[in-house]
């Protein structure tokens, strides 16, 4: 990309040529590439600077006065916008040019830029490291959550099975509680009645005759 400043090197005006030569001597300090074009002696330049000039940039009678700054076909500013430019440690902004390392503008832009996004740590800005850090910090939570809720229903299933054999036992019991139940309450039936009676009147007489043979 190249810078161009359109000038006037027969001009007749002492404040233009002071302007001009404040532009040249500082892009020189700046050791920044430029092409000179003059409008004074060539047609074709000062055509094509008062066309490419925005509307909005140009004095009352239509007709700008150099110094006029371009970077290729893109217009800069005039004297008034570098300096201005100038004062702000801005002039490679101004020109569309990227800041040297080390220079005041790059030290500014990179101000700018933590100020806006956050400080530079090996190549990434912190911020994004940290909103990766606590989305990364949110999953393993969501995952540390998920294996806890698995782990209580696991628990709880294997609290029903160690519990099942012993309801089972405790059914068991029942059953053949109730069945002794029913035996003992199963009512006692005239023939079985009869047979009990004569049995303890066989063992009466027995017993009455053993007392006998004791006397």
């Amino acid at each position: 990309m190249v810078i161009k400043v359109f000038l006037a090197s027969s001009s007749g005006s002492t404040a233009i040529k002071k302007k001009q030569q404040d532009v040249l001597g500082f892009l020189e300090a700046l050791k920044v590439d430029y092409a000179p074009l003059d409008i004074a002696c060539n047609e074709d330049n000062r055509m094509w600077m008062r066309e490419n000039v925005p509307v909005e940039k140009k004095p009352t009678n239509g007709i700008p006065l150099p110094p006029q700054i371009f970077n290729e076909e893109s217009y800069c500013g005039d004297y008034e916008t570098f300096f201005d430019a100038k004062e702000d440690n801005a002039v490679y902004a101004f020109l569309g040019l990227p800041p040297p390392p080390g220079s005041k503008e790059a030290k500014e832009a990179e101000k700018a830029f933590i100020l806006e996004n956050g400080p530079v740590k090996n190549g990434t800005v912190e911020n994004e490291t940290v909103e990766s850090e606590t989305v990364e910090n949110g999953t393993d939570d969501a995952e540390d959550e998920e294996n806890l809720e698995a782990e209580e229903v696991e628990e709880e299933n294997l609290d029903d099975d160690s519990l099942a054999p012993v309801k089972q036992e405790e059914a068991q019991e029942e059953v053949e509680d109730d069945e002794a139940k029913g035996e003992d309450d199963q009512p006692v039936s005239e023939e079985e009645e009869e047979l009990r009676q004569l049995e303890e009147e066989e063992e009466a007489p027995e017993v009455t005759e053993q007392e006998e043979e004791d006397e």
